[in-house]
């Protein structure tokens, strides 16, 4: 105990020597200088941003930039913060949101000037001071160009266009926002049309704006599939928005899922300038939601024309027809009618002929029919007799041979009854004696186990008597040990004294009282 006390002491005594370390604050603002004097200038960077955020109060934008490994959307080689200061930022987001039509958000990568900063509390960062929106512009391209050839190499880009769309499209699956302006002016177009079509409209709730329409609008379209023979078409509407709120539309997930939807996906997403990806490979792209409402009705209307044009068709073909049809039945009607007064004559005058011939003939049938019904009934009350005779006789013999089998079977179920029950007693004895047995075995070994455990945890008692006496202050004491008190208190430490400080050593018998007059640190490199 006294040499682990010894050694604690003599690593406190290495932390406060000379060679003092750094504080944390020192350390900081020492790399904030080295960084300085080692990066003075402003430098052009390209990263992606992770996260942008705009504090309400300050004004100012905190951004997390990211770069990533070639080829990985998931892998960072490099990450910092980046800081837009309000003075610059209205003047850099207003240009840049002009220029590209987006504005500084999270999944763009750009091109900026930015200088090196190290707080010491905040840590390091990149202080932002104009952004290159050409880069930006580019990017976008080059990624909507990869979306598209990936699509096509996929053979996704056409493949919702070979989906046929019924001529007559009124149940429509609807993903879109509930309260989206264009949502409304959708249904409003559809329940008012000036022909009185009626749609059944069924609303799929997606959020078609920002990051999150990319997973929204996909769940909408995956509920739409297991549904899908409850529909003619698919119909995705968004009210108007800026270009930034309408990039999740080139997105390659959401663009792939439109494309391999089991119906036709038709696309009002509201822009006028750009074509999104989700458009292309849409089976039929119109610009606004009022737009693919115009489109649904003029279809209807288009084929409800046609089936006019074929009814007219149809109606004068029919009466051609009936006309044909009327001057055939009237050449059969007269020939049907000729042949009829020809075949009544013939059959008449061979009705007369028979009549003749029959008149004589029935009294001598009847006659002969006669006798032969009395021979039959004769004959047939003799048969029955003699089978109600031997009828009787069969089921006395019957009778007889039941009696006999009841009696043998009862004699026989009388014997196995007493068996069974000779067997069971034998049984039930048996058990009862083997458990008798079992009983006491396991009374015995209770016992015997009860004891071992009382004598195992005695043993274990004893050892911790043991243990404690060893531990005891008065037995330290006996083996030669002191312990020093300053001030009533337990001295551990050479900061706890000062010259002229009274000392009392505790002896196993009695106490010493001493009287500080020097301290001395101990010297490692002695």
């Amino acid at each position: 105990m006294g040499t682990h006390f010894q050694s604690s002491r003599e690593e406190i005594s290495f932390t406060i020597s000379t060679n003092r370390p750094f504080t944390l604050y020192e350390f900081n603002r020492r790399l904030r200088e080295e960084m300085e004097n080692a990066l003075p200038h402003r430098y052009w960077i390209i990263a992606e941003i992770s996260e942008a955020r705009v504090h309400h109060q300050s004004g100012h934008c905190y951004l997390t930039l990211t770069d990533k490994e070639p080829g990985s959307k998931s892998t960072l080689t490099a990450q910092a913060k980046g800081t837009i200061w309000k003075r610059q930022y209205q003047e850099i987001a207003q240009y840049f949101e002009a220029q590209t039509g987006h504005k500084l958000r999270a999944g763009l990568k750009i091109l900026f000037n930015a200088s090196a900063r190290f707080h010491e509390l905040y840590g390091f960062s990149l202080e932002i001071h104009d952004v290159d929106p050409t880069y930006t512009l580019g990017d976008l391209a080059r990624q909507r160009q990869e979306t598209i050839a990936r699509l096509q190499t996929e053979g996704l880009l056409e493949l919702n266009q070979q989906k046929v769309l019924p001529e007559v499209p009124q149940r429509l699956a609807i993903i879109s926002s509930p309260t989206a302006a264009g949502y409304q002016d959708f249904v409003a177009q559809l329940e008012n049309n000036p022909f009185g079509y009626s749609f059944q409209l069924t609303l799929f709730e997606a959020s078609v704006q920002g990051m999150e329409a990319v997973s929204s609008i996909k769940a909408a379209l995956s509920k739409v599939t297991l549904q899908q023979q409850a529909f003619d078409a698919v119909v995705i509407i968004r009210g108007g928005g800026s270009q930034t709120d309408l990039l999740c539309f080139d997105h390659y997930e959401l663009a792939s899922a439109v494309a391999q939807m089991p119906l036709p996906v038709l696309t009002g997403i509201g822009h006028e300038r750009d074509e999104s990806i989700t458009d292309l490979v849409a089976h039929t792209p119109l610009k606004t939601p009022t737009a693919v409402a115009a489109f649904l009705i003029d279809r209807l209307n288009e084929f409800e024309a046609t089936m006019e044009g074929v009814f007219f068709q149809i109606k004068e073909a029919a009466s051609a027809l009936a006309v044909a049809q009327e001057r055939r039945v009237a050449l059969l009607t007269s020939q049907i009618q000729q042949r009829t007064n020809t075949f009544l004559h013939n059959r008449h005058y061979q009705l007369e002929c028979q009549t003749r011939t029959l008149s004589d003939k029935p009294q001598k049938f009847l006659t002969s029919e006669q006798r032969h019904v009395m021979c039959e009934e004769l004959r047939l009350t003799h048969a029955v007799q003699q089978v109600l005779r031997t009828k009787e006789n069969k089921q006395h013999q019957y009778s007889q041979h039941l009696e006999t089998c009841s009696l043998k079977k009862m004699e026989t179920g009388q014997r196995k009854l007493t068996h069974l029950e000779h067997c069971l007693q034998m049984s039930s004895e048996q058990r009862i004696q083997k458990a008798r047995l079992h009983f006491q075995k396991n009374q015995q070994r209770l016992l015997y186990g009860a004891k071992d455990h009382l004598q195992i945890k005695g043993h274990q008692l004893q050892l911790l008597e043991m243990d404690v006496k060893s531990h005891d202050p008065e037995i330290m004491l006996m083996r030669g040990y002191t312990l020093t008190y300053v001030n009533g208190k337990l001295l551990r430490s050479l900061d706890q004294v000062t010259p002229g400080d009274l000392l009392q050593t505790r002896l196993l018998a009695g106490t010493v009282t001493s009287k500080v007059t020097k301290t001395k640190e101990p010297d490692l490199f002695d």
